[in-house]
């Protein structure tokens, strides 16, 4: 594999995607607690809010250097992302995190359907059997009973704009362009949630371990995992980039195990295990035609 070649890109992006995908599933566990002492929506506000900060403190220029179309897509992207993480979250009141877990992950299914109707991309037949065995993987880890109604609605609502940005992020970011992007992004998420908790005032963290929780949720699983997904997503296609993320419950169950306090279980094992076999199932599709010949969205 020679230096710079395309394999080795996908490589690269495909173990950024699985940073960032451990890096969230990390969060869990910390937001569980968390949420009992701050409001979610305030929660979300401030971790995007420190996020979009570091971000644009650390190159205050990236935005500036974008292309008028490029902070169009930027903010659309942003504003997909922010509104899909209230529906998320105003559905998990209602429903078991387990089954919000699992409805949200069907983003692997519709990322591929999007892909098709909006970019007439042809999906592989083997990339639709690594979606089936990551769906089914999602559905063996989390799913324990599901029955229909609101909060499932909002959710799978949710699941469908985190396919839309997917999409969106996989067919508009370019390697140049991918920090910009990313504190553009951050900021118009940061700015929607603020949004959506302030009829209500903004409570803050009251204790130091708390403020510690958020600053990495922020730091860590926010503006640095934005940025190397913007990047990876410029060397992959947005099928098998949903696919490699469907790893984030996996990793949500290992940090559970390992740092949270709950038991190993069979069912970790084999969702684990199908999840794993998706995402290697799908590495050995076709990789990623040239910039020339891949169809893009309009704005």
């Amino acid at each position: 594999m020679q230096p710079g070649s395309p394999a080795r890109r996908t490589g690269l992006a495909t173990l950024a995607l699985l940073f960032v995908t451990a890096t969230w599933g990390s969060t869990f566990f910390l937001i569980k607690d968390l949420v009992e002492r701050v409001p979610v929506l305030d929660f979300l506000a401030i971790r995007f809010a420190i996020a979009a900060a570091a971000l644009f403190l650390a190159v205050p220029r990236a935005i500036r250097r974008l292309s008028r179309r490029a902070r169009w897509q930027g903010a659309a992207m942003g504003l997909v992302y922010g509104v899909a993480q209230i529906l998320q979250t105003t559905g998990l009141q209602h429903i078991a995190a387990s089954v919000s877990g699992f409805v949200t992950g069907m983003y692997v299914v519709c990322t591929p359907l999007l892909a098709g109707l909006l970019l007439r991309q042809r999906i592989g037949g083997l990339v639709w059997v690594a979606v089936l065995l990551a769906t089914a993987g999602l559905a063996v880890l989390s799913l324990r009973g599901f029955a229909l109604g609101g909060g499932e609605a909002l959710t799978f609502a949710a699941s469908v704009l985190y396919a839309l940005h997917i999409v969106a992020l996989g067919e508009w970011s370019t390697t140049r362009d991918a920090y910009g992007l990313a504190v553009l992004q951050m900021t118009v998420i940061a700015v929607v949630c603020a949004v959506a908790t302030a009829p209500n005032g903004l409570v803050l963290p009251s204790t130091t371990g708390d403020w510690l929780a958020v600053v990495y949720m922020a730091l860590v699983a926010g503006a640095i995992a934005l940025v190397l997904q913007t990047w990876a997503q410029a060397h992959l296609p947005a099928t098998r980039a949903a696919i490699v993320m469907t790893m984030e419950p996996v990793f949500a169950a290992l940090f559970a195990v390992l740092l949270g306090g709950e038991q190993f279980t069979v069912r970790m094992l084999v969702g684990g295990a199908l999840v794993v076999a998706a995402m290697l199932l799908a590495q050995l599709g076709p990789g990623r035609r040239i910039e020339a010949e891949v169809p893009h969205l309009a704005v």
